[in-house]
């Protein structure tokens, strides 16, 4: 069989830490293992345009690995001139990059590494909600640049407790980030979800499920954003919703990009309706230099607290992703479909997921 790999270069940084499976250069750790049992291997980073090595492998790929990352795009055009292919896998979570629609048409399996990123991607979140309600940024900045004025910093500098948080989606990274926020004595947690969490859960984690997004962010402090990102959710956080927004409150969205509309949350910003905006996704990606979110600040000159995608590729998280991405395709060259039912998105022409698609099985 032939299985294609899109990945991030890594050059140097993959030499450094060997870790880095995620990255073109360990390929994710697979290459001795696959070729050993006779089958080819093809890693690339190329994937825009019809002239990518994406586009040229793909026509007989019987397998393809892409990641969150740096994803390679698997529209339905892709999978149509693919004519070998049976196995998506994402290193990582997040199939939003695949056309799941088409993939169902072709019964093509998809599967992702669920759980690989979960404590990745929650304590990013609680990293990036310190780092804008204390305005470190513009303070770290001052230091860099051999400046020293307090007051400049102090003014929009913050306590995480006493306020509401509030996450949309309480899926497993919804969740832990909650249980992170237990320790930080906040006023309220608060959560929207389509299904409410189990009584007991909400009462470990100290929670409250609000059935109304737009009543929710007007009472919180700062607002999560853990959902997927699927036709419901792309566009969600957009110009009418922030203007419902708590004035002054804080945004962080480690989830995907589109699910905010880029333009609307740099007014928002820029107009003080949101005191501050971080995360480490984007739409596209790798987000082009005149990306807006790229320069965006408030009106105190912070308020920006982006990096690129990153919270769910620790070292920690790559090992987990790379060994997930593994068990997978040993399942499937098995025969057996025993997969971990949690990493299945798609099989056999049905949603194995309710968090994708209308038909969920």
């Amino acid at each position: 069989m032939k299985v294609l790999a899109v990945l991030y270069k890594g050059g140097q940084h993959a030499k450094d830490e060997p870790r880095m499976y995620g990255c073109l250069e360990n390929e994710l750790g697979l290459r001795p293992w696959l070729e050993s049992l006779g089958h080819t291997y093809v890693t690339t980073d190329s994937k825009e345009g019809a002239d990518s090595v994406l586009d040229k492998e793909i026509v007989d790929a019987d397998i393809v690995i892409t990641t969150p990352f740096h994803p390679g795009y698997i529209n339905r055009e892709r999978i149509e001139k693919a004519k070998n292919l049976r196995l998506l896998v994402t290193a990582g979570v997040g199939s939003d990059h695949i056309d799941l629609e088409y993939a169902n048409k072709r019964k093509i399996t998809v599967a992702e590494v669920t759980g690989s990123n979960v404590t990745s991607v929650a304590e990013h979140v609680v990293m990036t909600m310190l780092t804008l309600v204390r305005n470190f940024v513009p303070a770290h900045e001052q230091i860099v640049a051999n400046e020293w004025d307090v007051a400049a910093v102090a003014k929009n500098s913050f306590d995480l407790e006493n306020k509401v948080v509030a996450t949309i989606g309480a899926g497993r990274i919804g969740q832990l980030v909650l249980r992170r926020l237990n320790g930080f004595d906040c006023k309220e947690l608060l959560y929207y979800d389509y299904q409410a969490l189990p009584a007991d859960v909400e009462k470990k984690l100290n929670c409250r499920r609000v059935e109304s997004l737009e009543e929710m962010v007007a009472q919180a402090d700062v607002v999560t954003i853990n959902c997927p990102l699927h036709e419901h959710t792309k566009g969600l956080v957009n110009k009418q919703l922030l203007s419902k927004f708590k004035k002054g409150s804080w945004l962080v969205n480690t989830a995907r990009g589109a699910i905010c509309v880029k333009e609307d949350v740099a007014n928002a910003l820029k107009s003080g309706q949101i005191r501050g905006y971080g995360g480490d996704v984007w739409f596209p990606q790798p987000a082009p230099a005149n990306h807006p979110w790229r320069s965006m600040r408030n009106q105190y000159g912070g308020g920006n607290a982006m990096t690129p995608h990153m919270s769910g590729t620790s070292i920690d998280a790559q090992v987990r992703y790379a060994n997930g991405t593994k068990n997978i395709i040993e399942t499937f060259l098995s025969g057996s479909k025993n997969y971990r039912p949690q990493d299945l998105i798609v099989i056999d022409g049905h949603y194995a997921t309710r968090s994708y698609g209308n038909d969920k099985k």
